[in-house]
């Protein structure tokens, strides 16, 4: 548009609140970065079918003898608390305890979902598309065991160049080593990385590394927390990220 047929700002015009964050500049992005929790796995309902087999043995405690509705309550009361949890342990100085600990916990066979993962409908396709024009690379606050477990069941390892997991940087989200560790694994600057992540971890993360991000709406964050923490764009899932990077662009 010509300088000239730019209206001019009315006085009532709300002013821009500074620490919103900007909107996402696909010129900046040589890489994507994925979350898995909530963001390619959909681990909602994974949490909902085990605290619903726990409860099994007291049906009879639950309307309709089913404790299914009230499993799931309890997960989406606790979403947003359990994302302040994920940075306790790093700032307490503790997080490669606890990471060994759990580490030790899954082989033991104590920590691993008596059922398989389950991935968010569409994955696949967005991972596929994704990769014909970016790097990818896993940037997750689980366990190696788990995240390589959950990788090789839908057989996604292939699509990434980079695994960071709990134990491979010498922080994990929300701090910004994972990315920057991911980045210089595909070789391009942690600025460069958009980070598609579900909670305010992966966007405070992200924002630190200097990377933009993407909040999706398939897993624990919910939309205002998520623009609060500074992430660029919000989609409803992970699925809708290739129309919103490449538009009708023919996909090979």
């Amino acid at each position: 548009m010509s300088p000239w047929l730019i209206p001019s700002p009315k006085e009532n015009t709300p002013k821009k609140n500074m620490n919103d964050p900007q909107p996402l500049d696909k010129t900046k992005i040589r890489a994507l970065c994925f979350d898995v929790d909530g963001t390619l796995s959909d681990t909602d309902d994974q949490f909902v079918e085990n605290i619903t087999r726990l409860l099994y043995p007291f049906r009879f405690l639950f309307p309709g003898r089913d404790p299914h509705p009230f499993a799931r309550r309890v997960v989406m009361i606790t979403e947003t608390p359990a994302n302040t949890l994920y940075g306790i342990p790093d700032k307490l100085g503790i997080d490669d305890e606890l990471n060994a600990l759990g580490n030790v916990i899954y082989q033991l066979g104590l920590g691993r979902s008596p059922s398989p993962f389950q991935l968010i409908e569409g994955v696949h396709r967005t991972l596929r598309i994704c990769g014909k024009y970016y790097p990818l690379s896993i940037v997750s606050a689980r366990g190696k065991r788990s995240t390589e477990r959950f990788l090789s069941q839908f057989k996604l390892r292939d699509f990434f160049s980079a695994v960071t997991t709990a134990h491979t940087a010498e922080h994990t989200k929300p701090y910004p080593d994972p990315i920057r560790w991911a980045a210089q694994k595909m070789g391009v600057l942690p600025e460069e990385c958009l980070m598609i992540g579900d909670t305010t971890v992966d966007i405070t993360a992200a924002c630190r590394a200097g990377a933009q991000s993407v909040g999706v709406l398939c897993g624990f964050g919910e939309e205002e927390e998520l623009h609060k923490a500074g992430a660029n764009l919000i989609l409803n899932t992970t699925s809708d990220l290739p129309a919103h990077l490449f538009g009708s662009r023919p996909h090979p």
